[in-house]
């Protein structure tokens, strides 16, 4: 009885790693699958999904790469969102006037803004890391600066 004990215990740890093992991430920059980023966001940035899925109730990170002159209008997120930002130029502030003072944020600089906090960013080549928990929503304070809204074509 004692060996079956010591066999079973042995194993535990083991089984334990093997589990933990499939949820770790090691991804080199080319193996990185770009995509264009989901119509939530205005046109012209790519995204890469780091780990996660950002329609899930669960802890997921994902790049975000902004062309030149890329502007995300006022908004805010249902979920705690941590930027670090991985190179490029990248300004981000906070209120409901994009054209507000923004806070230069160089390679490397971390933000962190709580759930429903209203916030701008400016990239210029910028490439920024997003982690937080799905599901990710994102809610333009101006809805006629959400992009998934139809544009109204009598107004010309």
């Amino acid at each position: 009885m004692l060996k079956l004990f010591i066999a079973l215990s042995l194993m535990i740890p083991v089984y334990s790693f093997a589990a933990d093992e499939a949820d770790h991430v090691m991804m080199k920059p080319d193996q990185m699958k770009w995509v264009d980023a989901p119509p939530s966001l205005p046109k012209g940035a790519k995204m890469a999904i780091m780990y996660g899925d950002p329609a899930v109730a669960a802890p997921f990170g994902m790049r975000i790469k902004m062309p030149a002159k890329y502007m995300i209008p006022p908004h805010f997120h249902p979920q705690d969102e941590n930027v670090t930002v991985i190179s490029g130029k990248f300004w981000m502030g906070t209120g409901d006037d994009a054209k507000a003072k923004m806070m230069k944020l160089p390679p490397g600089s971390f933000a962190r803004m709580n759930a429903g906090t209203h916030h701008f960013a400016r990239g210029e080549g910028a490439v920024v890391q997003i982690n937080s928990m799905g599901p990710w929503g994102i809610t333009y304070i101006n809805p006629a600066d959400d992009p998934r809204k139809p544009k109204d074509l009598t107004q010309r």
